[in-house]
């Protein structure tokens, strides 16, 4: 039998952390830990090391925003996922948290079913949620960063082969593995292999971090269409 799945929930409203914790603990899932603000978050994570952290972005004091770069600086071993709460599903804070290494964001309006599965999905690493609202937010604010800076100080895509090029440019676009199966009419099993070479490749945790990764380096560009991906130099 395996060991539960471990949680903690930051929020600074009570109810919305009672309210998870109810869900949460009637689906079997063990919440080691609930936090006020970002700091406490932090200092729970530290204590408890939960598998997955639900984080609301916006917190007085220390934001979820600074929390996720203290927990992914701070953790020793293995990070717990991090999963975004937050009001509204283009809160300007949400590509920085992505970037800082967070698995993945939510609505705090979402349904019991969902916060489920969500939780329990960013603990295998399969961690892109929503595709289509979360490319949507990546392209908003990978309009404001400067490319030629982001890509100048990002990860080299030149140890990606063409077909692992042709992947991640996909995955971006919001595909799943699915849907980037039948596009390269590719069986699932070998996606799921490229995809994984992409990530260890590219010393990425899981497909958000992907998808940032292709927007900051130019494979994708903001507003391009599917079939006009910005050409990637090759040394």
């Amino acid at each position: 039998m395996t060991d539960p799945l471990r949680a903690v929930i930051a929020d600074d409203q009570a109810l919305v952390r009672a309210g998870f914790r109810m869900i949460l603990t009637a689906h079997g899932i063990d919440v080691v830990a609930e936090a006020a603000d970002g700091a406490e978050a932090v200092d729970a994570v530290r204590r408890t090391r939960p598998d997955v952290v639900l984080m609301d972005i916006r917190m007085p004091e220390t934001d979820g925003l600074e929390a996720t770069r203290r927990i992914f600086t701070d953790a020793e071993g293995e990070r717990p996922r991090v999963l975004i709460l937050t009001t509204f599903d283009l809160d300007e804070l949400v590509y920085e948290a992505l970037s800082a290494g967070a698995s993945g964001f939510l609505l705090k309006d979402v349904t019991p079913e969902h916060l489920v599965a969500a939780v329990r999905l960013v603990r295998t690493g399969d961690a892109l949620l929503a595709p289509t609202i979360t490319r949507r937010l990546v392209e908003r604010h990978a309009r404001t960063a400067p490319p030629a800076e982001a890509a100048g100080t990002h990860r080299d895509l030149a140890v990606l082969t063409a077909r692992e090029l042709e992947v991640l440019r996909l995955l971006a676009r919001g595909l799943s593995n699915a849907e980037l199966a039948g596009r390269l009419h590719l069986s699932e099993t070998t996606v799921k292999t490229h995809v994984g070479r992409i990530l260890a490749k590219l010393g990425l945790r899981d497909r958000v971090q992907a998808v940032v990764t292709a927007y900051e380096t130019g494979l994708v560009t903001a507003g391009a269409q599917e079939g006009e991906p910005r050409p990637v130099e090759r040394s």
